[in-house]
């Protein structure tokens, strides 16, 4: 448990841990409801998927599963992932998906040149995009020979913001972080015991070398965080939020069909 040095500190770690209790029982309802055996979840090397790894360890002891999912991943996020992994004792495994990442792009990026309609502006993020579904694809691979649920990592900034990967690592089961906002991820890994070099690296989705989080967002999360809490923020920030809310609109629903006119007898 955390060492608060003042009632307030105590308070909080208290609070935090029933909340914690909350979301461990709402994941076992979750999985008992549909018959399923248990819950695995991709970790990445941040804290998000950190903080759900020791979650869904505390629901199912022997029915959980962490999964490394390195495509041309950085070193140190590999080893913080392994780290998040014996921090929780949870049961991993680690698949490496360069190969065929590569293939897939090659085949993709080749046949669209061919027909000169490669568009170079958007093969990066074409790219990372892959990534997150690669990577969904390996977990619910695994997730069906298991009977298990796959758990996603977003944290309510991402949710709002549709800072994530549709089909990709929005592509889940189970969201039990959605709710909280990111301040309230770092609190909570705290308190959870997650490493501290996991808790202190600067957030990134390890899309590509050097990417983080919020010099692609153009924000910061301690700035969405105070949206969210109805704060104010300058107003750059401000607009780049609601933009980004408002475009991202889709991840958070069900594809729309048309409405088609029936002729009546």
């Amino acid at each position: 448990m955390v060492d608060f040095k003042n009632k307030r500190g105590v308070l909080m770690d208290r609070n935090i841990y029933n909340k914690i209790d909350e979301v461990v029982t709402w994941l076992r309802e979750q999985v008992n409801s549909c018959g399923a055996k248990g819950l695995v979840v991709g970790i990445s090397g941040g804290v998000d998927s950190a903080v759900v790894a020791c979650l869904i360890k505390r629901a199912f002891p022997d029915n959980s599963l962490g999964v490394v999912l390195p495509i041309k991943s950085d070193a140190r996020d590999i080893e913080d992932g392994i780290s998040s992994v014996k921090a929780c004792n949870i049961e991993h495994l680690e698949i490496d998906l360069e190969k065929e990442h590569d293939s897939i792009m090659k085949k993709v990026t080749t046949q669209l040149n061919d027909k000169g309609k490669l568009n170079n502006n958007t093969v990066r993020i074409a790219d990372a995009n892959l990534r997150a579904r690669l990577r969904m694809c390996v977990l619910y691979a695994i997730a069906n020979n298991l009977d298990y649920l796959v758990v996603g990592t977003d944290n309510k900034a991402e949710m709002y913001t549709g800072y994530f990967t549709k089909y990709g690592d929005g592509g889940v089961d189970l969201q039990p972080i959605a709710e909280l906002k990111k301040h309230e991820v770092y609190e909570w890994a705290r308190v959870l015991g997650v490493p501290s070099e996991v808790i202190d690296k600067e957030p990134s989705a390890g899309l590509w070398k050097g990417q983080t989080d919020e010099e692609e967002m153009g924000t910061t999360y301690e700035k969405i965080d105070l949206y969210l809490d109805g704060e104010f923020i300058p107003k750059e920030d401000l607009e780049i939020i609601q933009k980004m809310h408002r475009n991202s609109a889709h991840k958070r629903t069900v594809p729309p069909s048309p409405k088609l006119t029936r002729c009546s007898d």
